[in-house]
C-alpha cells in the first residue's frame, strides 16, 4: 500500500507540474514569428540603458540631455514590452556578426540623426575594444567598424525629393528625385520624412513648391508630402534590388507641444515631463501623416518595412530634450540620447534577426 500511494502522490505531482507549466507558458508573451512587436506599452526596468553617452564621445551635444543639466533619469529606465511576444535585447555583438561586410544608410531629417546616432553609439557600446571611424563629407556621415566592416550612414535629406536652387528661388521639386543617385549600393536604406514639410516663415528652406509643372508659393502641406513621398515610392521601386538590398521607412516620430493629447492641459508640454504617459490617458489618435505613410508603403510594388514607431513614442512625452539641449528654447521634437530612438533600433535590430516585419 505504501508504494502504491507513493505512486499516486508522484502522479498528481505530475500532473499539477504539467498544468503549471502549461499555465507559465501562457502567462508568458512568446516569441513564435507571428508578433506585433509596436503593440505594447513601456515598463520600468532597472538594467537600462542600454549605454552611457560618456562613452560615446562623438554624440550631438543637443541630444545629451544630461550633460545638458538634465537631473532626472527615471526616462532612462524604461523599456518597451510588446504584448504578445519577448523583444529581445539588443545585442550589439550579434548584430555585427550578422551584419559583417553590410552597408546601412539612414536618409532623411534630423530624426534620422537622432536614430543613427543612437544606434551608433549603441554599437560603440558594445564593442569597446574594438577600433572605430567617424567622418562627415558634405551631407553624409559615416561611421565604421573594421573589424566587422560595418558601415552606418546618414544623409541628411529632409524631404527626399529634390530642394533646387534657381534664379528664381528655392524650389521644392515633388515630382523630382536625382538626388536618390547617391542610395545605390546599399544592403539597407532606411527612410524618414515628415517633420520639415510643416515648416513655414523663416524655418521654411524653400520659396516654391513645383507640382506636376506648376510652381507655386505654397500649397496643402499634407497634400505636397502625399505627392512627394509617391514620387519616392516610384523611385524606390524602380531602382531598388530587392535580393540585395532591404528597403525601412521610420514612421512618424511625434511631437510633445500639446498636453491635450496625453489629458493634461493645452498649455502643457514636454518640459517638465518625467514618466511616459499611459496609454489609457493618451487620447491623441495617430497624426495625419502616418495614414499617408501607410497608403504610399501598400500600394509599393517593393516590400518596404515599417518601422511603426509613432504609438509607442507618443507615449513618450517624458524623452524630449526639452530646454536640456545646450541652446535656447524648448525641444520637444527630438530625443533624448540614450532616450526613445534606442527603442527604434531595438526593433529594428528584432526586426532583422527574427525575421518579423
Amino acid at each position: 500500500m505504501g508504494d502504491g500511494f507513493r505512486r499516486f502522490c508522484w502522479i498528481g505531482f505530475s500532473w499539477i507540474l504539467i498544468l503549471c507549466i502549461h499555465q507559465v507558458q501562457l502567462s508568458e508573451p512568446q516569441s513564435d514569428g507571428s508578433c506585433d512587436f509596436f503593440r505594447g506599452s513601456w515598463v520600468f526596468d532597472e538594467t537600462y540603458p542600454l549605454y552611457n553617452t560618456s562613452a560615446c564621445p562623438f554624440i550631438e551635444k543637443e541630444f545629451d540631455c544630461q550633460a545638458n543639466g538634465r537631473s532626472d533619469s527615471l526616462y532612462l529606465k524604461y523599456r518597451w514590452k510588446p504584448i504578445d511576444c519577448m523583444l529581445p535585447r539588443f545585442n550589439g555583438q550579434d548584430f555585427l556578426r550578422k551584419l559583417k561586410g553590410k552597408k546601412i544608410l539612414f536618409v532623411g531629417d534630423s530624426l534620422s540623426l537622432n536614430q543613427w546616432q543612437s544606434l551608433t553609439c549603441m554599437l560603440a557600446a558594445s564593442v569597446p575594444q574594438s577600433n572605430y571611424t567617424i567622418s562627415r563629407k558634405g551631407d553624409l556621415s559615416t561611421f565604421s567598424l573594421p573589424d566587422y566592416e560595418v558601415s552606418v550612414m546618414l544623409s541628411r535629406n529632409a524631404f527626399l525629393v529634390d530642394l533646387v536652387k534657381e534664379k528664381r528661388g528655392t524650389v521644392l521639386k515633388l515630382d523630382s528625385i536625382e538626388n536618390g543617385k547617391s542610395w545605390k549600393g546599399y544592403d539597407f536604406l532606411i527612410f524618414n520624412t515628415w517633420h520639415w514639410w510643416l515648416h513655414k516663415g523663416r524655418r521654411q528652406p524653400w520659396d516654391f513648391i513645383e507640382s506636376r509643372g506648376t510652381v507655386r508659393k505654397d500649397m496643402n502641406r499634407l497634400l505636397a508630402y502625399r505627392e512627394g513621398l509617391t514620387t519616392w515610392s516610384k523611385w524606390v521601386d524602380s531602382n531598388v534590388n530587392t535580393t540585395t538590398t532591404r528597403v525601412f521607412f521610420q514612421g512618424i516620430s511625434p511631437t510633445h507641444f500639446d498636453g491635450n493629447e496625453w489629458n493634461g492641459t493645452k498649455a502643457t508640454t514636454c518640459e517638465g515631463q518625467t514618466r511616459p504617459a499611459a496609454s489609457s490617458t493618451y487620447v491623441h489618435g495617430a497624426p495625419p501623416a502616418e495614414a499617408v505613410v501607410k497608403e504610399v508603403l501598400k500600394n509599393m510594388s517593393t516590400p518596404v518595412v515599417l518601422l511603426d514607431i509613432t504609438r509607442l513614442s507618443q507615449l513618450r512625452k517624458d524623452g524630449h530634450p526639452s530646454i536640456y539641449t545646450g541652446l535656447k528654447g524648448n525641444d520637444c521634437s527630438h530625443w533624448c540620447l540614450a532616450g526613445v530612438p534606442d527603442t527604434w533600433n531595438q526593433l529594428l535590430y528584432a526586426i532583422l534577426t527574427t525575421g518579423e516585419s
